[in-house]
């Protein structure tokens, strides 16, 4: 059986979305040392025309439901001077989200949706940076601006759902400023990625008050 055919209940469309999903998995669980509690794969669905990306969570008896919903892809490159990366965004963000609340579960953690909106807009920056052909202060400082400046939001800043995405949006901005600033600058990676490996495990006031 082919695996088109075994994914044939999801759309062969979602096959490089798929893909990708498991690729973002991997890395985030590389980076910062997470034994696998579930593959992304199993939960992945398209969204439908003008949704965007969801992590659909339940609580039954047997624990938690999960669904993750993603956009269709379009041009996977990455050129941060290029066309929109928004679906290529959306994922990244969805496969943290389901990432960080498997971890959290695990560990018998809570999390707010604040912190996985954060970390979403950390692994965002980390996820593309490392698909960068040449990674350095101008590439990076140009990727920040792509991720955190030239930004418009969905909901109002009136709303909570709007506060809470400005307000991770700010925090991430000042992180992964402090990390080119520290650490890019200098080229110094391997102290990134512990610097970011903290960050993933702290809690949501030990994020929020991060330089």
């Amino acid at each position: 059986m082919t695996h088109e055919r075994v994914l044939e209940g999801n759309g062969v469309g979602l096959v490089r979305e798929i893909a990708l999903a498991g690729r973002i998995q991997r890395g985030l669980e590389a980076l910062y040392r997470l034994d696998r509690t579930a593959d992304v794969d199993a939960f992945v669905t398209h969204a439908d025309e003008g949704q965007r990306e969801a992590l659909l969570v339940r609580e039954s008896e047997d624990g938690l439901e999960l669904q993750l919903r993603i956009p269709r892809l379009g041009d996977a490159s990455v050129d941060v001077d290029g066309a929109s990366l928004d679906p290529l965004c959306q994922i990244i963000e969805g496969v943290s989200h389901f990432v960080y609340l498997a971890d959290r579960a695990s560990l018998e953690r809570e999390a707010t949706q604040l912190e996985l909106e954060l970390q979403a807009e950390v692994d965002k920056y980390v996820i593309l940076a490392s698909a960068l052909r040449d990674f350095d202060v101008r590439t990076s400082r140009r990727l920040r601006e792509r991720l955190y400046d030239d930004v418009s939001f969905v909901h109002d800043a009136n709303t909570v759902e709007g506060e809470r995405y400005r307000m991770a949006n700010v925090c991430a901005r000042r992180f992964t400023g402090r990390l080119e600033r520290d650490y890019v600058t200098r080229a110094r990676f391997r102290e990134l990625q512990g610097e970011l490996r903290r960050f993933f495990h702290m809690g949501q006031n030990e994020k929020l008050r991060s330089p």
